[in-house]
């Protein structure tokens, strides 16, 4: 069934001006990384698969990836946030500068690591992952050179995203201060929270969190129930004081909840799922493109979730382009 406020004539006209964006992402810059190989044997060291080594490829992760969403739509991504000065830090420059993103906002620590995730994959399957990270959060001084960088390319951008993955970047006040930046510009602002760093997020555009996250800023078990997803939804819209929280709920779609309107459900449109790995980092770069275009917030969570039907049936951190947007939503039609 079509969305109603999805057609191809509307959304043709906004994905052409997504071209002439520029969009500013605040988070947890990281390097992912997989080994594709196949097993033919078990280790006779430990009851363990032996991966025959074929290919590694490596990619923009964490907030990185949300970059890699945007350039993957046209467009111009910029990112703020912190990598290590090493060689995994200079290959995740390397790929972000090949794909066209603004790193100007990145700092480089002396100390900190860049975070690495490294998956190892045989027939498709994920055999392990190796995560390399210190957990330790920055300091207010490594944390004030951020938000300066962020702050100085903010005023050139047309949206912001504040990409939290919970590895120590974001505290109250670098949240606080640069949704008020934006607001003072008049800017949409975005914001994908973290189920371990419960922080306010007053005065954003958008909020988007999955259930868990949800449920985890209230304080209370996750639940299956959808009359508690719609009273929890509409409790945090006014906690945090937003003018649009997005609620993902994976296989059950999203709903959109928005100050004196009716909560509005969307249907997931996911056919084949094989990796729901970085769908969420799509679900908010198509929300703050839509947004930033000048759509309202039901046609951009239903362009989101169009992306995210697409996204899912594809193997690792993959993207999404207009493209394949405008022609799954006329098939789909």
């Amino acid at each position: 069934m079509r969305d109603i406020h999805l057609t191809p004539t509307k959304l043709r006209a906004a994905l052409s001006r997504f071209s002439r964006l520029r969009i500013l992402v605040v988070g947890d810059l990281m390097l992912d990384e997989f080994i594709y190989g196949r097993v033919s044997r078990i280790s006779p060291e430990a009851p363990v698969p032996v991966v025959q080594v074929e290919r590694e490829l490596s990619y923009p992760g964490g907030s990185a990836n949300v970059g890699r969403n945007l350039a993957s739509l046209g467009v111009h991504a910029e990112l703020g946030g912190k990598i290590g000065r090493d060689t995994a830090g200079d290959r995740l420059l390397q790929l972000l500068r090949h794909d066209k993103i603004g790193t100007s906002g990145v700092w480089r620590s002396p100390t900190l690591p860049t975070i690495r995730k490294t998956r190892v994959l045989a027939r498709h399957q994920q055999v392990v992952r190796v995560d390399r990270e210190s957990t330790g959060q920055l300091t207010n001084k490594e944390r004030q050179t951020v938000l300066k960088k962020a702050l100085r390319i903010l005023p050139r951008c047309d949206a912001l995203i504040l990409e939290d993955y919970g590895k120590g970047l974001f505290d109250q006040e670098l949240a606080k201060t640069l949704l008020q930046a934006s607001a003072e510009r008049k800017i949409p602002s975005l914001v994908d929270p973290n189920i371990h760093n419960p922080l306010h997020w007053e005065g954003a555009t958008l909020v988007k969190p999955n259930r868990l996250e949800a449920f985890g800023a209230l304080g209370r078990p996750e639940s299956h129930r959808k009359e508690e997803w719609l009273a929890a939804g509409e409790e945090l819209l006014v906690r945090w004081s937003c003018r649009y929280l997005l609620l993902t709920l994976g296989e059950h779609g999203m709903i959109l909840f928005q100050p004196g309107e009716k909560p509005y459900s969307i249907a997931s449109r996911a056919r084949e799922v094989y990796d729901v790995s970085g769908a969420g980092d799509t679900v908010i770069a198509l929300l703050a493109s839509g947004l930033a275009a000048g759509l309202d917030g039901k046609v951009a969570s239903e362009l989101a979730n169009l992306a995210a039907g697409i996204v899912v049936g594809k193997l690792g951190t993959a993207t999404v382009s207009s493209r394949e947007i405008l022609a799954s939503a006329i098939h789909h039609g």
